[in-house]
């Protein structure tokens, strides 16, 4: 994370680590997508889908932090990168 920030993960919370530009099924059914950090960002969107669509979109470049969410997703959370950032997704 950037400026040597630590973040602290709730008991409880599962998390992902996103570096790619890729599509990242980050939970297979129904599940609260709990905040999504970002430590560096490319020039790409972030979206969030679930099984019924496009939940979520952050805009190319969103700017770095904690993004608390609590977001519930029928079916899937699916984060799609469009470019090579650094993310920490959690959910339960």
């Amino acid at each position: 994370m950037s400026g040597g920030k630590v973040f602290v993960v709730a008991a409880g919370d599962r998390q992902v680590r996103i570096t790619t530009a890729t599509t990242t099924v980050v939970k297979a059914g129904t599940g609260v997508l709990k905040r999504i950090i970002v430590g560096t960002t490319a020039a790409g969107t972030v979206t969030v889908n679930d099984a019924l669509g496009t939940k979520l979109v952050f805009k190319a470049s969103v700017p770095e932090g904690v993004y608390e969410l609590n977001l519930l997703c029928a079916g899937k959370i699916e984060v799609v990168t469009g470019a090579a950032s650094s993310l920490i997704v959690t959910y339960g």
